[in-house]
């Protein structure tokens, strides 16, 4: 990944701790913030195959994919508001990945 992206992130995490704090309440919060944007990919979804009659098809797959990237970035910010690098951690869930499908 670009260094930009990890920067974003690391400057959200700033953004948020200055605006909101950095108590048990406000980190919380950011981790619920990823329930809030899955759900969204979720309704961006449910748009694009047009599953609601009354609306019709409303997303596109460029929206699902935008609301996904929102659900990624939300969770790299939830991963450096911890108090770790959000860098190393997606690193290691990447190693882990390659180990097991190395294993088949």
């Amino acid at each position: 990944m670009d260094e930009s992206i990890w920067e974003a992130a690391r400057a959200s995490r700033g953004w948020l701790d200055a605006a909101n704090g950095t108590g048990q309440t406000e980190l919380t919060c950011r981790i619920l913030k990823l329930t809030e944007e899955a759900g969204e990919a979720s309704a961006a979804w449910i748009g694009l195959l047009g599953q609601n009659p009354r609306k019709g098809v409303t997303h596109t797959r460029e929206d699902v994919a935008a609301e996904l990237a929102d659900v990624a970035f939300t969770a790299l910010v939830a991963i450096e508001s911890l108090g770790l690098d959000a860098r190393t951690v997606l690193d290691a869930c990447a190693a882990k990945v390659r180990s097991r499908l190395g294993s088949h």
